[in-house]
């Protein structure tokens, strides 16, 4: 299983990165590190705009989901189904996010997998790259003198090192691993639920210990600020100790995720409409159906039906024309008999 990984992702992830490096001018290894990022990011685009737009619809479903709760109250299972309905009728997938998250792991290990090998043994970007890529002019000159490989960003940055490793402290190495866990703290709270009454995960779980029932909503983003937190620090931890050029990775990777992120959940409502117009059109034809029946029952079984009308915007039919004609003719007979 293991050599099959290697070969179905770590070696076209490393060969892909050699190519880049190869046909970039001057060879730098850290820019080509940065080219690389670009072109997974760009190339997970599809991907990532079809979770994002998931994401963005979630939140704009918060006060509907509200209402649910509201409406249910306390019934778990029919707030639950009703949910569910909810997510079908607007398209909404509430694990949309996961198949990208997979995506960007594995190629994360890719790239982990294969840089090991170059520091390892720099004549890797050799032994392991296909035979194709040995025909490339530069292939064939590291090839000849393995130190005319640039495993620096520019010359400033030994991206072969790790913030503390056993050359010691490396600060530039260091000052990557923190603009990477800074990058991750904000395109996580980015996607955060907007609540402005939310608690803290501590005095929900508080509260529900002493028998409160705690809002599911409340507690996903209470869990999301927790996490915003968590992972910048699970991000130094996992990267302090590797090879900068990964943080190198991370940080180029989480600023492509903040612009990604910015365009579409701050851009206008024109494209979400036209993707969920198919999903949204039922659900809101249900809305108006069940709102007119009801305004309806209520005009007829109130006596103050214009009042009603005027309030919920219903138009009332003419009066009874027949019965006021009868009226007038019984009155003016009546006249008569009098005379």
């Amino acid at each position: 299983m293991y050599g099959l990984f290697i070969l179905l992702i770590v070696k076209p992830i490393f060969n892909l990165l050699v190519l880049i490096t190869a046909i970039l001018p001057g060879h730098n290894f850290g820019l080509a590190i940065i080219l690389f990022t670009i072109v997974i990011y760009t190339l997970m685009w599809p991907l990532v705009k079809k979770q994002l737009h998931q994401t963005k619809r979630m939140r704009e479903l918060q006060p509907l989901l509200k209402k649910i709760k509201q409406d249910t109250k306390g019934d778990r299972q029919k707030e639950s189904k009703m949910v569910m309905e909810l997510y079908k009728e607007q398209g909404v997938s509430p694990f949309g996010t996961i198949g990208t998250l997979i995506v960007r792991f594995i190629i994360l290990i890719g790239l982990y997998l294969g840089l090991q090998r170059i520091i390892k043994d720099p004549r890797e970007i050799v032994n392991f790259s296909y035979d194709w890529l040995n025909n490339l002019p530069w292939l064939k000159e590291v090839a000849a003198d393995i130190g005319r490989f640039d495993e620096t960003l520019l010359g400033f940055i030994d991206l072969t090192q790790a913030a503390i490793g056993p050359e010691g402290f490396y600060l530039p190495a260091m000052l990557l691993v923190l603009g990477s866990a800074f990058a991750q703290y904000k395109q996580t709270v980015q996607l955060l639920p907007k609540m402005e009454d939310g608690r803290g995960l501590r005095q929900i779980l508080k509260q529900a210990g002493s028998g409160q029932s705690a809002d599911a909503m409340e507690v996903n983003a209470a869990t999301g600020r927790l996490m915003s937190i968590l992972l910048p620090f699970i991000v130094v931890i996992f990267t302090v100790q590797l090879a900068s050029a990964l943080s190198l990775y991370w940080l180029v990777g989480g600023l492509i995720s903040y612009l990604q992120q910015a365009r579409i959940l701050g851009q206008d409502q024109t494209e979400l409409v036209a993707m969920a117009d198919a999903s949204v059109k039922p659900a809101k034809a249900k809305v108006i159906s069940k709102a007119s029946k009801t305004t309806k029952a209520s005009v007829a079984s109130t006596p103050t039906a214009s009042s009603a009308s005027a309030v919920e915007g219903e138009v009332l039919p003419p009066p009874n024309t027949h019965k006021s004609k009868r009226n007038k003719k019984s009155s003016k007979k009546s006249k008569r008999g009098r005379r």
